[in-house]
C-alpha cells in the first residue's frame, strides 16, 4: 500500500503503491453510486451526501470484513475520503487538487503524471488506466458544457474552482490523451503581496499604481508559467474602485476584486458548427457594454486587431502576451493583427500600437522557479525605421529590480488626474 505522507499529500492510503483505485475503494464507490441512483439524490444539490453515504457503505463493508467475507480496511477514514475523491472529485488526482503548493498536474499518459511546485516539475508515482484518464477528464468537462471528441479533439474549459484545463486527444495526440490542468491560485491578488515575494520593489509597485491610477494602457509579457494572469490580477487591484470593468478571456482565468465587473468567456461549436463565440466577437460586444476598463485575457491571434481599434477609442485597457522580451511584446502586437485580413497592413498597425500602449510589464523566471517582474518600459508614441520606439524605466540588473532613471516619455495621463511619475522614480534614480 502507498500511503502519501510527503510531499504528494497526506492521507491517502487506500489507492495503491502506484496511485491506482484499490478493490475496496472501487467496490464501496460503486456501492454509493447505485445508492445515488436508486435514491434519486443530487451531490451536487447536497454537499455532505457524498461523504454520508461513503462513512456509511466504509462501516457496512468493515462490518462484512469483521466476519470474514474480505480483509480488513486498513484506514476507514482514508478509505471513506477516497470514496468520495472516486464519486465527486478527481480520484487519484485529488491529493494535488487539495495541495496548495502544487500550481500544476498534467499527464503525457496514464503512466506520466507531473506536477509542478514553484515552477519545478516532478514526476510523481501515480499510475491510471487509459479508462481513468477518459472518466477522469468526462467529469471535469461535466460543469463547463464543452466537450472533446474526435471531430473537436482539444478543449479549453474551466474547472468548478476556476482552475483551467487543456485536453489533447489521439489521433492529434500519438497514443494517450494529453491533459494539463493549470490550477486556480487565490494567493496573490495585489501588488503589495508581489512585493513581500520580492518579484518587484515597492518603488516599482508604487509606478504600476500610479499608472492604473492614470489609465495606461498595460502590455503584460512574458513566457509559459511567468505569472501574466496572476499580474493582472494585481494590477486591477490598484484601479480605481469605482470603474466599470468588462474582461474578455478564452477560458475563465482571470479573478478580479472589482465592485463593477462583468467576465465573457469564448464559446465552443456545437456539433452541427453552429454557435461558436470568439474572441474577436467579446471585444466587440464589451464595447457595447460601457466599460471604463477592458481586460483581454491573451491576445494570440487576429483579435488583437480588435484591442488595438478599442484602445485606439480612448477606453483603457490591458492583455497579455508571450514574448521573450518587452521590445519583443510590442513587435508581436504589430505583427498578429496583420492576420485578420489582406486589407490590414503595417503603416495602420505599427502607429496604432506605439499610440495606444503605454507601458509594457514583462515578466520572467529564473532557474528555480521564482517568478518576477524583468523590465517595466514604456512607449514614446514614435516609430522609426518601422519600430515602436520604447523607454525601460525599471529594468534588472545583478538580480534586482532598479530604476533606470528615466522618466514616462508621456506623461499627459499622469498629469490628467494630478499624478507626478517623477516623485517616485526620482526618489530613487537620481
Amino acid at each position: 500500500m502507498w500511503c502519501a505522507v510527503d510531499k504528494f499529500g497526506a492521507g491517502h492510503p487506500t489507492f495503491s503503491k502506484m496511485g491506482a483505485m484499490t478493490d475496496p475503494v472501487r467496490t464501496i464507490a460503486e456501492r454509493v453510486r447505485t445508492r445515488v441512483l436508486r435514491e434519486g439524490i443530487d451531490l451536487g444539490a447536497d454537499g455532505t451526501a457524498a461523504r454520508r453515504y461513503a462513512d456509511e457503505e466504509v462501516r457496512r463493508y468493515s462490518e462484512r470484513a469483521l466476519a470474514g467475507a474480505h480483509a480488513q480496511l486498513a484506514d476507514e477514514s482514508g478509505t471513506a475520503r477516497d470514496v468520495v475523491a472516486a464519486i465527486t472529485g478527481y480520484g487519484p488526482l485529488q491529493p494535488f487538487f487539495d495541495d496548495p503548493t502544487v500550481e500544476e498536474i498534467w499527464l503525457n499518459a496514464p503512466t506520466r503524471v507531473f506536477v509542478a511546485r514553484d515552477g519545478v516539475a516532478e514526476l510523481t508515482p501515480v499510475v491510471l488506466s487509459d479508462r481513468e484518464v477518459r472518466e477522469l477528464v468526462e467529469r471535469m468537462l461535466q460543469h463547463s458544457g464543452r466537450r472533446v471528441d474526435l471531430s473537436s479533439p482539444f478543449v479549453d474549459a474551466s474547472l468548478p474552482d476556476g482552475s483551467r484545463l487543456h485536453v489533447v486527444i489521439p489521433d492529434v495526440t500519438r497514443a494517450h490523451w494529453a491533459v494539463n490542468i493549470r490550477k486556480f491560485q487565490r494567493s496573490i491578488r495585489s501588488l503589495s503581496q508581489l512585493v513581500e515575494l520580492g518579484s518587484l520593489t515597492r518603488q516599482a509597485a508604487e509606478f504600476l499604481r500610479m499608472s492604473m491610477l492614470a489609465g495606461a494602457n498595460i502590455l503584460v509579457s512574458g513566457a509559459t508559467h511567468t505569472g501574466k494572469t496572476t499580474m493582472l490580477n494585481a494590477l486591477m487591484s490598484a484601479a480605481r474602485t469605482g470603474d466599470r470593468v468588462v474582461t474578455v478571456e478564452e477560458t475563465f482565468e482571470l479573478d478580479l476584486d472589482v465592485r463593477d465587473l462583468v467576465s465573457m468567456q469564448c464559446r465552443q461549436p456545437s456539433l452541427e458548427g453552429t454557435g461558436e463565440i470568439t474572441l474577436r466577437r467579446l471585444i466587440k460586444e464589451a464595447l457595447r457594454m460601457r466599460p471604463d476598463r477592458l481586460i483581454v485575457g491573451e491576445v494570440r491571434e487576429a483579435e488583437s486587431l480588435d484591442l488595438l481599434i478599442a484602445l485606439n477609442s480612448g477606453l483603457p485597457g490591458m492583455c497579455t502576451i508571450h514574448a521573450n522580451t518587452a521590445r519583443d511584446a510590442l513587435t508581436k502586437l504589430c505583427t498578429l493583427p496583420l492576420l485578420a485580413g489582406r486589407n490590414i497592413d503595417a503603416s495602420f498597425v505599427v502607429p496604432t500600437v506605439a499610440s495606444c500602449i503605454d507601458l509594457v510589464v514583462h515578466l520572467g523566471m529564473d532557474r528555480q522557479g521564482s517568478r518576477h517582474v524583468a523590465e517595466i518600459a514604456a512607449t514614446s508614441g514614435a516609430v522609426f525605421d518601422g519600430v515602436v520606439e520604447i523607454e525601460s524605466i525599471f529594468t534588472r540588473r545583478g538580480g534586482e529590480l532598479e530604476p533606470t532613471g528615466a522618466l514616462p516619455p508621456r506623461i499627459e495621463k499622469y498629469v490628467t488626474v494630478g499624478l507626478d511619475p517623477a516623485i517616485v522614480l526620482g526618489r530613487d534614480a537620481a
